[in-house]
């Protein structure tokens, strides 16, 4: 198991921390920090009033939550995002409101879900030729439609 250490900005004791809903939970549910107000077919950066300390060789990603995707059109706009392990800013997520009625956060909402991954480390290599497969250079759709 590994350890992620969070702080909270202003040391607003009202703020918490991700949690998960269920012990099997691959994703850790995200709070805002204000309440806020995401017009129709905007987005907004909205903070979660945490920072993070990420430990080398893992990175967080932000994903939406299904259910305000499919009840109201939020999103997180760069999904997933990524934090590196070396920020130690605010963590802000990029929410994007699709519909058509403007939508109203509550500090203390849950407006998304956070998933520690490892990342390993790559060398990119310049060769003068890549290996053959079956599908080669076939692009999208290259398999058929079922």
């Amino acid at each position: 198991m590994i350890q992620v250490k969070f702080a909270r900005i202003h040391n607003d004791e009202t703020i918490g921390l991700p949690t998960f809903a269920h012990s099997t939970d691959a994703c850790a549910d995200i709070r805002s920090a204000v309440d806020l107000i995401i017009p129709p077919k905007e987005w907004r950066a909205v903070p979660t009033g945490l920072k993070v300390e990420i430990p080398h060789g893992y990175e967080i990603q932000v994903r939406p939550r299904s259910g305000l995707a499919l009840k109201y059109g939020i999103t997180v706009l760069n999904s997933p995002g990524t934090i590196d392990s070396d920020y130690r800013g605010e963590i802000k997520v990029l929410l994007i409101n699709h519909s058509d009625k403007a939508f109203e956060i509550k500090k203390g909402d849950r407006i998304a879900q956070i998933a520690i991954r490892k990342v390993e480390d790559v060398q990119f290599v310049l060769v003068e030729e890549l290996s053959e497969t079956e599908r080669n250079e076939g692009g999208f759709g290259s398999s058929g439609i079922s």
